[in-house]
């Protein structure tokens, strides 16, 4: 028997024992197979980028002290207008009436987050466990229409019931008693746009939970009811680790947006409070930016609502990753 032969015998086909190697496609290809899914997609990117990335450009007024008279054109008043580094935001940062908006923003967020947030949770688990669809499916209708009304028709609604000429107080005063102080109380505030929240968006909000809760594989409550474990057991261990994820991913984005509350929630209920009660970050821009057509200020207040925002998600979702979450987007 030749070298070869033996060579042979102990490697019959050389080719076909090597692992297969995978050819990349050219570009060309690629475009080719996939050209139906980016004319899809083109829309939705050229939306973005004319509404989102393009406008990000004007963030470069924050260090001007921007004059959009200068010129014949937007261009050139971004030409001409003095730049002045960092002067917006020294003046933004010396002002206390700035500082007052960040902390009624941070306390209102810091409210809702605890007295809000959970509520679309509970009322998704809630509407899940009804059995009959009928019933069900009118609830959800219910719940879900305030989402669909303006602030203004909201505001106008409480103070309806809970003004100071509502019906609540023409009912306490037809019993003998001092009516509550609800929709001017600066003390209670924080409450009451919190109360008008809850009933404008939490059934909103439940419906992306109710969606996480139907991919849930429904063998897995089967097999915990066959061993024994009661309603509570399977909330807990099956309901509310099916919905982590989400939770989580909506609680990074709500962090993200830690210093944009609202504007005209705010801006229709700031005159019967007070400023010190009812001033938030887009109110004070509101008043301090654009009414004295100080647009380069507004654009600073911008930018820090950004930057913070930013800085939040990213510490957000690295606290997600350490707890074994995905977050917003997974860990490289």
């Amino acid at each position: 028997m030749s070298a070869e032969t033996a060579r042979e015998r102990r490697n019959p086909n050389p080719v076909r024992n090597r692992p297969a190697v995978r050819k990349r496609r050219g570009l060309r290809d690629r475009l080719r197979r996939d050209w139906p899914l980016l004319v899809m997609a083109a829309p939705a990117a050229l939306l973005l980028l004319v509404f989102h990335y393009l406008p990000t450009l004007g963030n470069v007024i924050a260090f001007q002290d921007y004059n959009p008279f200068l010129g014949d054109d937007p261009l050139d008043a971004f030409l001409h207008s003095e730049w002045i580094g960092f002067g917006n935001f020294e003046t933004l940062f010396t002002d206390p009436a700035f500082w007052d908006a960040v902390r009624n923003t941070l306390t209102i967020t810091l409210f809702q987050l605890v007295f809000f947030f959970p509520l679309p949770i509970l009322l998704a688990i809630l509407l899940n466990s009804v059995v009959s669809g009928r019933v069900r499916g009118f609830v959800q209708s219910v719940v879900y229409l305030p989402h669909f009304f303006s602030w203004v028709l909201v505001v106008t609604f409480f103070v309806q019931m809970l003004g100071g000429a509502g019906l609540l107080s023409q009912e306490l005063r037809q019993a003998g008693f001092e009516p509550w102080d609800v929709m001017t109380n600066p003390d209670t505030f924080i409450v009451l746009v919190t109360a008008e929240a809850v009933w404008k968006d939490a059934g909103w909000g439940a419906i992306v939970f109710l969606a996480a809760l139907s991919a849930i594989d429904q063998n897995l409550y089967e097999a915990a009811a066959a061993d024994g474990a009661g309603r509570w057991r399977r909330l807990w261990h099956i309901t509310l680790p099916g919905l982590r994820p989400v939770i989580i991913l909506l609680l990074i984005m709500r962090l993200g947006d830690a210093l944009s509350v609202g504007f005209e929630q705010f801006i229709l209920q700031r005159e019967a409070v007070g400023r010190q009660a009812a001033e938030v970050l887009d109110t004070f821009v509101y008043y301090q930016a654009i009414v004295p057509q100080q647009w380069g200020l507004g654009a600073a207040a911008g930018l820090f609502k950004a930057v913070v925002g930013l800085i939040l998600i990213l510490a957000a979702n690295a606290a997600a990753h350490r707890l074994g979450e995905q977050g917003v987007y997974a860990k490289s």
